[in-house]
């Protein structure tokens, strides 16, 4: 969970937001939120509203394709030891398929 708290965090951050913004972005005070961010343990509802308020969504991703989205997330491609056509061709390629 705490993975998961950094990287509300840390997106609130690159948007340049206070946690005081998250009341009329996700309809909860500064304390609440700040709670959620340093500690809390959130309902899916209370996820998806700072979420949405963060300008992001909620995503599963199998355990085994964690790399390869966040690769993608991140640098723009697939790891290089992934032998995968041209990202920029397909990029949601293999991603929901089981690993060989």
């Amino acid at each position: 969970m705490s993975a998961l708290l950094g990287q509300l965090k840390k997106r609130r951050k690159q948007l340049k937001l206070k946690q005081a913004d998250m009341m009329q972005r996700a309809g909860m005070s500064r304390q609440q939120y700040q709670h959620l961010e340093s500690r809390g343990n959130p309902r899916l509802d209370t996820l998806e509203l700072v979420a949405k308020g963060l300008k992001s969504e909620l995503m599963l991703v199998p355990a085994e394709k964690r790399l390869a989205v966040m690769a993608v997330l991140e640098e723009g491609h697939v790891p290089a030891s992934s032998a995968q056509k041209n990202l920029a061709e397909d990029p949601w390629q293999g991603l929901l398929e089981n690993e060989p």
